[in-house]
């Protein structure tokens, strides 16, 4: 009885780490939001974006709860494949992004996907008065890694036949990363990243994972050249003084910001570079909000609950007694682990600009819930793993 009350802490603590993080990011999207000519007018909260971060953290917070609730073993494929919602969603999300990324080449549907900041990433679903935004590749993202604990749970040892399964499995992750990367070339790469890290995991052979390399760089090569933009940003991390003022002048921004903080920072709603001088503060560049404004001690803190998250992560995969749980646990905190390192590496300029939210904290409704789902299915998975556990012990 000690042993699953102490396992079950486990369960807790992921929770209230996740919950603090999004509680967080709803305080410095709030912060962030802030505007020295305009008031906050709660007849327009929705139109805001810290009016629909107030309205999603409740939300998030009970989709968190409810997925918590959901039996993690639903998604397996160990029933058939026809009997997990997996293969429906991962359907769903590829008609998604051929929707969104169609737009491109021929913009047929302009009220349902908008070309915003020159791209189309977004899907805006009426809802009464207003539109609800939103990101198929933040989906698409999940999936795929639901995708690949479910495939390889099944398959077991037989992952291990490059034409017969390891093709197949590879082909369905370049069809999703090809459709992102048409508008959102960074979350394409970090969904090729998390598959082959997943693969490796599940026992891959090195050798078939080495295959594809040579063909995902020439894809990435290509979409370089086709969009400019992207190479530039590139040039700008390796040469940023030639860039001051165009391509590098975020990151210089995000650097001054997290600079002007200093040990303590200027104080909660204090900071200014929110005010027009920091593009994407409540998004991508929220982790320097938070370093001009609560200094290094309040960026320590977000980076040591991003570490207390993987390390219970951790301890849910070592404790999983089945293999579906154990890779599907492994995916969930890759996902957030890796993301999070990645979003603090741009901010502090130690990788190239791109934009990946900081999870759970970014401002963001798609990316907030699906996370929390993901958290609510890690819970699952911990707390079922303390059941057998306690049931093995009596």
């Amino acid at each position: 009885m000690a042993t699953e009350i102490r396992d079950n802490l486990v369960a807790d603590y992921i929770a209230v780490v996740a919950v603090l993080l999004m509680a967080i990011g709803t305080v410095f999207v709030f912060s962030a939001s802030a505007n020295v000519t305009q008031g906050l007018d709660l007849q327009k909260l929705y139109s805001s974006q810290a009016g629909r971060r107030m309205l999603y953290f409740p939300l998030a917070c009970i989709v968190l709860y409810m997925a918590s609730c959901f039996d993690y073993h639903r998604f397996s494929f160990a029933k058939g494949w026809l009997k997990s919602p997996i293969p429906y969603l991962l359907i769903l999300s590829i008609v998604l992004l051929t929707i969104v990324s169609s737009q491109r080449f021929a913009p047929t549907l302009p009220q349902l996907v908008k070309l915003t900041n020159q791209h189309y990433r977004w899907l805006k679903i009426p809802l009464g008065p207003i539109r609800v935004s939103f990101q198929p590749s933040e989906l698409a993202k999940w999936m795929i890694v639901f995708f690949l604990a479910a495939v390889c749970d099944k398959l077991g040892a037989q992952i291990k036949l490059f034409r017969k399964r390891f093709v197949p499995i590879c082909s369905v992750v370049a069809v999703v990363a090809a459709l992102v990367i048409i508008e959102d070339f960074g979350t394409a790469a970090f969904i090729l990243l998390l598959a082959f890290l997943m693969l490796i995991i599940a026992g891959v052979k090195w050798q078939h994972i080495l295959i594809p390399v040579p063909f995902v760089a020439i894809a990435f090569v290509v979409a370089l050249v086709r969009f400019p933009s992207r190479l530039r940003r590139i040039l700008a991390f390796l040469h940023p003084e030639q860039w001051a003022d165009s391509f590098a002048y975020q990151a210089n921004q995000s650097l001054m910001a997290l600079g002007s903080g200093g040990l303590f920072g200027k104080g909660l709603g204090r900071g200014i570079c929110k005010y027009d001088h920091l593009p994407e503060d409540t998004t991508d560049f929220i982790f320097a909000i938070i370093g001009e404004e609560l200094g290094l001690i309040g960026t320590s803190a977000v980076i040591f609950l991003f570490i207390l998250f993987v390390w219970l992560g951790i301890l849910v995969v070592v404790r999983c007694s089945d293999r579906f749980g154990q890779i599907l646990a492994g995916g969930i905190v890759l996902t957030i682990a890796v993301q999070a390192a990645v979003n603090i590496g741009v901010v502090t300029v130690v990788l190239p600009t791109k934009g990946i939210p900081l999870p759970f904290v970014s401002a963001g409704g798609t990316s907030m819930l699906l996370s929390a789902a993901a958290a609510g299915v890690l819970l699952n998975i911990a707390k079922q793993s303390n059941k057998i556990k306690a049931g093995e012990k009596q």
